[in-house]
């Protein structure tokens, strides 16, 4: 029974460092923005075709 519970203790502390990673990455990195533009074609801005009524 000792290993059991050496097992999960274990696994209890590797899953607090990982959650306490996360938050800490979250928290205190902060991701650079900038500005950015696409080109998109003249083409897809007209509208399109509509389909023959029957």
């Amino acid at each position: 029974m000792p290993s059991l519970f050496r097992f999960l203790l274990i696994l209890l502390l590797l899953g607090l460092a990982g959650f306490g990673l996360v938050y800490a990455l979250g928290t205190f990195v902060k991701p650079a923005t900038r500005p950015m533009s696409q080109d998109i074609p003249l083409k897809n801005l007209e509208p399109a075709e509509e389909p023959p009524k029957p």
